[in-house]
């Protein structure tokens, strides 16, 4: 993967709707990466985030795409498009 592409938050929420939309993006062949602040936190030593909230993010090419599956998975959730 090169270091050129830029990633988009697509979705934030419960760490396992994010693992299943993983599950979902990772068949439908889009690239996505994981950021937990809490966790991340709670290793360096200091808190940081909100707990159970986990964002999962997706190359910007592949953004429409993504949306579109969270949107039927999640339909009471909203894409993000920052």
């Amino acid at each position: 993967m090169s270091t050129n592409e830029t990633y988009e938050r697509v979705y934030t929420g419960s760490e396992v709707n994010v693992q299943y939309l993983q599950e979902l993006f990772n068949k439908s062949g889009i690239s996505n990466r994981v950021r937990n602040d809490m966790e991340s936190g709670l290793r360096a030593g200091f808190g940081g985030g909100i707990p159970g909230q986990v964002q999962l993010f997706v190359i910007k090419s592949h953004f429409d795409e993504a949306a579109a599956i969270v949107k039927a998975t999640f339909p009471n959730d909203v894409a993000e498009h920052e």
